[in-house]
């Protein structure tokens, strides 16, 4: 169990945060200046908190009101900084064993073999940081904190200075070493993408809060409020008025339309009909109603709309379709209404590029209704 509550004011920025993670790996997620990597810095104590309290397992690691101030090396935390800060000078053997130098070289030499074998590096022992590939290094950093055998592992922005397809390899092998590893992490990310795939626990930072704090996927799935769906960079994030609305059942007029979707079941009220309500809507989960079928039914096909398409883009197996209404009045995105994606094949089947006009449904458990 990692128990966390921070308070740290720094010129024109004030840190006010409280969480909890008893997950193996604890994501701090939110944009850059959120305070994330100072709540990192006040885990590792190289940032000393104006006031609250931080438990890892069992140990008081800072304690204000206690008097409690453990210093960084009694925390026996890894840290994996930014661009891994790996010494020029030292091999990459060196470098793992640097944090165990108060230790009997036997114990040294015995400990940094293992992390080099099990990280699979033993083979690159003797070589410096200028001659390894950015993989290599990333695994060096991990050996290097890992080596301690830390009871927690922090990681901050380990993927920021790799372009993208070299941080989507070197995001699967961090998600593998931390699951054959077995040491709780929290990481720090600003790409929701990351901490989805690597965290068991999300915490969403925005302006040095705390704004919700989650299991990944019910983060996924179901946003604590219009900001936080911003943050998470959620798309058809829209607003309407509440028609009516049941326990199970919510009835909202968007664009002309009257679109039902279903009552999230940790709602704790029902919104008044007439109130504005946010929602969105997966640009994956709308459909697209081939034209060589029998006309649409209502009866099977919930929330069937009209309209055309009026920009797309290729990101290589998805094409992203931005569709305007056939309602009059502004678009409520812009220059359309919706994003819908649709896989590359499927582009193709329908011809998409020459044919513009469409009809399409949403199915009623995909209408994402937000809490006011």
């Amino acid at each position: 169990m990692l128990s966390v509550s921070l308070k740290k004011r720094l010129p024109g920025f004030a840190l006010d945060v409280r969480w909890e993670s008893s997950d193996a790996v604890c994501g701090l997620f939110g944009p850059s200046g959120a305070g994330k990597t100072l709540t990192l810095d006040c885990l590792a104590g190289l940032v000393r908190p104006d006031a609250g309290r931080i438990v890892i397992g069992d140990r008081v690691v800072f304690d204000s009101a206690a008097g409690i101030d453990l210093s960084p090396r009694r925390r026996r935390l890894g840290y994996v900084f930014q661009g891994y800060a790996l010494f020029p000078h030292l091999t990459v053997a060196d470098n793992i064993a640097y944090g165990l130098r108060d230790q009997p070289r036997a114990t040294r030499r015995e400990r940094t073999a293992r992390v080099l074998d099990r990280l699979g590096l033993a083979g690159l022992a003797t070589r410096r940081p200028h001659e390894l590939s950015g993989g290599e290094r990333q695994r060096v950093a991990l050996g290097r904190a890992l080596a301690i055998e830390p009871a927690l592992l922090l990681l901050d922005e380990p993927f920021s200075a790799l372009d993208l397809p070299l941080r989507r390899v070197l995001r699967d092998d961090l998600g593998r070493v931390l699951r054959e590893w077995g040491t709780a992490a929290v990481l720090v990310t600003h790409d929701f993408t990351e901490a989805y795939r690597l965290a068991d626990r999300i915490v969403v930072y925005d302006a040095g809060r705390v704004v919700q704090s989650a299991p990944r996927a019910e983060l996924l799935w179901q946003p604590a409020s219009e900001a936080v769906a911003r943050i998470m960079g959620v798309r058809n994030l829209l607003t309407g008025v509440v028609a009516k609305a049941t326990p199970d059942r919510i009835q909202l007029r968007w664009r002309g339309q009257i679109l039902e979707a279903v009552n999230s079941p940790t709602r704790s009220y029902l919104p008044a009909p007439e109130s504005p309500i946010a929602f969105f809507i997966r640009p994956e989960y709308v459909r697209l109603i081939r034209k060589d079928r029998r006309t649409a039914d209502p009866a099977h096909h919930m929330n069937l709309m009209a309209g055309v398409v009026v920009g797309d883009e290729d990101f290589g197996t998805t094409w992203t379709l931005r569709i305007r209404l056939d309602h009059p009045g502004p678009p409520a995105q812009g220059d359309y209404d919706l994003e819908v994606e649709v896989p590359h094949l499927v582009y193709e089947i329908l011809e998409i590029d020459r044919d513009r006009r469409w009809e399409f449904s949403i199915h009623r458990g995909s209408i994402h209704v937000l809490p006011a």
